[in-house]
């Protein structure tokens, strides 16, 4: 069994039932976090429809928060999740402000890591952030089925 997350008339992602439910877990967690709805509907009948307007809002804030951490064990928790959406986005054709994200941080750290040897972590580099986070999403992207 497989679930299916439209956008209109176009599959964008075709998980197994398993996979689907832990994503749409993941949602509610990131929709609580950001105060801000995810665009994907509710799982009716083995499919849910994306909004494509809310998606992108989420999608860019998920990725602003992403940014701002700087916790090992939160990012490593979360990326998988964000590269998730990316595929997701991308198939949608969802517009993402690399250029704004590369650049440092606004505001103040989120979920920062203090560690007693090694201080207090920091915001990778940009251009090093962006790219990592591009070939994480690449390369689910060609494991992910429509």
């Amino acid at each position: 069994m497989s679930q299916y997350f439209d956008l209109g008339d176009d599959t964008l992602w075709n998980p197994s039932n398993g996979a689907s439910r832990m994503f749409q877990r993941q949602i509610a967690f990131f929709e609580a976090e950001l105060e801000l709805p995810s665009g994907i509907g509710p799982m009716e009948n083995d499919e849910c429809q994306i909004t494509p307007d809310t998606f992108e809002t989420f999608v860019n804030a998920l990725l602003t928060q992403h940014r701002k951490g700087s916790h090992t064990i939160w990012l490593a928790l979360s990326e998988g999740f964000t590269a998730t959406v990316l595929v997701l986005a991308q198939r949608a054709a969802v517009k993402v402000d690399w250029a704004h994200l590369e650049a440092a941080p606004e505001g103040p750290l989120q979920d920062v890591q203090v560690s007693t040897v090694a201080g207090m972590s920091t915001h990778a580099e940009g251009a090093a952030w962006a790219a990592s986070l591009h070939e994480k999403t690449r390369e689910l992207g060609r494991h992910m089925p429509r």
